[in-house]
């Protein structure tokens, strides 16, 4: 049996990286010879195994062909003839057509060991427009590799200009956006991901909502950068630094400031009331890709109230508690933390003020968990019903008084 370790194990390796998952393929097998080896059977759209032993997955060398629209619209031939050339000039990326044999030798017949040391994502041939797909994960790709110098070559951002315009995107479901989607702002630089889709076209196809923000224009004293779609990518970028690798506060920063691309003209710079202006959109946006409820959940807390965060000292000890009340904060406090992440991402996501301080985030904190120390037990004895909950919540007013110094 000829075996293959290929993709991204490869990829990694040659960059330097700890390697993930690792990925064979097969040449010169069937299905039948796979059962007989052993091999458990769990491909539905192509012939995938199981190694009996490591449960490493084992594909089958195979080719494919565009039947129709989207991503499905493909007829996959895994015939034993099937070369490992064949298979490997099916895939997207050169970087990501490498494959290695049992004694480490390279098999690379489209320069991918190249473009890794020229840092360059390029697209493997012709076929690549062939799967919309490909276009979010370039810009995931990007997001994860930016930071070690890699870009997308000329001819692969035309490429995808040219799949944005053809409209194939509009095919794609939302659970497969959202898998982009998700692993991209969890990665290290998010805002990679966004600028390449948005420099293609193809971030107005599949988030509206966010591109929209490119070319609205913010105060300058307060945002240096001055494009509300950059200072987006700037907190994407940030959340990602002082979150790694969580895409529940990634979504959060990349949502918060939806409401700005709805500001009217003659307003403009300013953008009195937007955060309240952002939870249609923001709504809209998690209604159409299918987000999971703990992201829509947080981002829409994010997005209402950021602003109150952003003055959490100007606020009133009973203020603060209706905050984290509204922010159902007592019930699921995880969300406060998160909340006060997303905040210092959103202030800290500006051109020249990365490492300004944000003592707020600790502030909402320790008010946080100043309430949170108030028990049922301490209330006065002999009270039911309502009169628990108002005890509860003149108790917690005055913990955070006590703890922070904040006016009643």
């Amino acid at each position: 049996m000829k075996t293959y370790l290929v993709g991204g194990a490869v990829r990694d390796r040659l960059l330097g990286l700890e390697p993930g998952d690792r990925d064979w393929v097969v040449v010169g097998e069937s299905q039948a010879s796979m059962e007989v080896a052993g091999f458990k059977p769990v491909g539905r759209d192509f012939p995938v195994f199981l190694h009996p032993d490591s449960g490493e997955e084992y594909a089958l060398a195979r080719t494919e062909r565009k039947s129709g629209r989207g991503y499905r619209g493909f007829v996959v031939d895994a015939d034993p003839s099937v070369t490992l050339e064949q298979d490997l000039g099916r895939r997207d990326f050169t970087i990501n057509a490498i494959a290695q044999d049992a004694e480490g030798r390279l098999v690379d017949p489209f320069d991918g060991a190249r473009d890794i040391e020229a840092r360059v994502l390029r697209h493997v041939g012709d076929a690549f427009v062939e799967d919309p797909l490909r276009v979010l994960r370039a810009a995931r790709f990007m997001a994860r590799f930016a930071t070690l110098g890699f870009r997308v070559a000329d001819e692969t951002m035309a490429l995808m200009r040219t799949m944005v315009e053809s409209g194939e995107l509009a095919e794609l479901v939302p659970e497969r956006v959202w898998q982009e989607l998700r692993r991209a702002i969890a990665s290290e630089r998010p805002s990679a991901f966004l600028r390449t889709l948005h420099d293609c076209g193809a971030l107005a196809v599949v988030l509206p909502e966010v591109d929209a923000l490119y070319g609205v224009p913010q105060r300058a004293e307060y945002h240096p950068e001055v494009d509300t779609g950059v200072h987006v990518e700037l907190v994407c970028d940030m959340a990602a630094k002082l979150a790694p690798g969580d895409d529940l506060v990634g979504f959060a920063a990349l949502t918060h400031d939806l409401g700005k691309a709805l500001t009217p003209g003659d307003v403009l710079p300013k953008h009195i009331g937007h955060e309240q202006a952002g939870v249609a959109p923001l709504r809209k946006l998690c209604e159409r890709l299918k987000i999971p409820t703990g992201h829509r959940q947080l981002a829409e807390i994010a997005c209402r109230e950021h602003l109150n965060v952003h003055r959490f000292d100007e606020l009133r000890a009973s203020t603060a508690v209706k905050l984290i009340e509204r922010c159902d904060g007592f019930r699921k406090p995880e969300r406060i933390g998160q909340l006060a992440t997303v905040c210092e991402a959103d202030k800290r996501g500006r051109a020249g003020l990365q490492d300004q301080p944000y003592p707020q985030a600790d502030a909402l904190r320790a008010a946080h968990a100043a309430a949170c120390a108030v028990r049922a037990v301490d209330l006065p004895a002999g009270l039911e019903g309502p009169a628990i909950g108002e005890a509860m919540h003149k108790a917690r007013i005055a913990a955070v008084a006590a703890a922070t110094g904040k006016k009643p």
